[in-house]
């Protein structure tokens, strides 16, 4: 009974009914690992006491106002990388078509670009901004290919969307302001 119950809770919330278990945990691993990936090459290049030279780096940057605290983004892409995770199981385990592969390549395209942005760190700003800009216009159209394939998927990213909106406007901000200072590579 419990396992019934569990097992129903599991296809609500993934969008797996009536998939195996394989299917499940496949998609499961794929889309945890990607987005775990993407957490581990953020956490690698985060501005924090444990990356010294990239924590005075940003330090170094004439930031905006408008600039988060540091503490803040520890609390914030959690919740975002769970729900790209959750996003793209649903869309994983939706009946396959066109739009659903479209789909999954846009949020695999997602993750790569969540890596590069990470990965460029505070002294290549312009690379961060392409990034930054081509991530914004990749997950507006992830989440509108997957409200075709599973609308449930598309309203979880949509806070990620939001947040990679507000992120551009800082970046590009970062960017304006420092662009022209020299940096240490």
């Amino acid at each position: 009974m419990f396992a019934q119950a569990a097992r129903a809770a599991v296809d609500d919330l993934a969008n797996s009914r009536g998939r195996s278990t394989r299917h499940l945990l496949l998609g499961l691993g794929l889309t945890g690992g990607a987005v775990l990936a993407s957490a581990l090459i953020a956490r690698a290049n985060s501005p924090t006491a444990d990356h010294p030279k990239i924590e005075k780096a940003y330090d170094r940057l004439d930031q905006p106002a408008f600039s988060p605290p540091k503490a803040a983004f520890a609390v914030i892409w959690p919740p975002l990388f769970m729900a790209l995770t959750l996003s793209g199981l649903r869309v994983w385990n939706a009946p396959a078509s066109p739009a659903r592969t479209q789909a999954l390549t846009l949020w695999g395209t997602v993750q790569a670009l969540n890596a590069v942005w990470m990965a460029l760190g505070p002294h290549r700003l312009g690379g961060q901004l392409t990034a930054a800009v081509v991530s914004l216009g990749t997950s507006a159209a992830y989440a509108w290919r997957a409200r075709q394939v599973d609308a449930p998927a598309a309203g979880m990213v949509a806070p990620y969307v939001g947040w990679i909106g507000f992120a551009n406007v800082l970046t590009g901000e970062l960017w304006r302001r420092n662009h022209d200072r020299p940096t240490v590579h």
